[in-house]
């Protein structure tokens, strides 16, 4: 049964869909089978992995999340073997009115995921920065939520909101949802408040940070308009080696040593 890590933070401009990208690319690479959703209306992984959302507008998760197509018609090959995308369109906007009246609303991503999740070793959710009905719905769905953090006084602050919708999402409609860990990103050592930020992070949430720290890069903000991930685009850069070594910590959270699905 894959697990399934959700990535959320409700602050734009931290590294989130970057690192949606890059983790479940490096996951794969590390040879496991990993299904990366694209959860938000911006469909900014879809177009990161080199897919338009204008390609194929009636399979996305629009279509999966008002039932109109199972999630497996909406599975798309990446370039990289282990790596399959269930990409987004900008309609997903509409999907919440539209699932307003449904019976168990909040469900629904966990109910589309179920028939596909034992295929995959990790699927990974890219969740919208809104705290709407789209990103409960991978909360709900998800084993546990990582949530990446830039290193600004401001991002501290905006996490009590996020640590907020959690603890409900926990109280209401999934109890079992863990704490992933907090991934610091973009991250510049020269930068005496990084290192303040980084070190107040530590002492709050201790373990729950990932040792891992990933570097501002310039090859990991050009990588997207490639349509790649970061370690196709540049194998040897900053950013590639920072990735792996995140991919490799989450195997070990999980207590790697298990097969990948056959």
């Amino acid at each position: 049964m894959g697990k399934v890590i959700a990535i959320a933070n409700q602050k734009g401009g931290v590294g989130k869909t970057t690192t949606a990208i890059n983790l479940a690319a490096s996951l794969a690479v590390l040879e496991k089978k990993v299904l990366i959703i694209d959860a938000d209306p911006q469909a900014n992984t879809t177009s990161g992995l080199n897919f338009s959302p204008d390609d194929d507008q009636k399979r996305t998760l629009y279509e999966v999340m008002i039932g109109k197509i199972g999630i497996e018609d909406a599975l798309i090959q990446t370039e990289i073997a282990n790596l399959h995308m269930v990409p987004s369109h900008i309609n997903l906007v509409g999907a919440e009115i539209e699932m307003l009246d449904e019976d168990n609303r909040e469900s629904v991503m966990k109910n589309a995921i179920a028939p596909i999740r034992g295929n995959y070793d990790f699927i990974i959710i890219d969740c919208s920065p809104s705290l709407g009905l789209i990103t409960v719905n991978s909360l709900t769905a998800a084993d546990s939520v990582m949530i990446p953090v830039q290193p600004e006084f401001f991002a501290l602050e905006g996490l009590g909101k996020l640590m907020q919708t959690i603890r409900l999402v926990q109280k209401g409609v999934n109890p079992g949802l863990a704490i992933e860990g907090f991934v610091v990103t973009m991250f510049d050592g020269r930068t005496k408040v990084h290192t303040q930020v980084v070190n107040e992070l530590k002492e709050h949430f201790k373990d729950m940070v990932f040792k891992t720290i990933i570097q501002r890069n310039i090859r990991l903000s050009e990588a997207p308009s490639h349509g790649k991930p970061i370690i196709l685009y540049d194998v040897i850069c900053n950013g590639t080696t920072n990735y792996l070594s995140l991919a490799k910590e989450v195997l070990e959270r999980n207590g790697e040593g298990q097969e990948s699905v056959q």
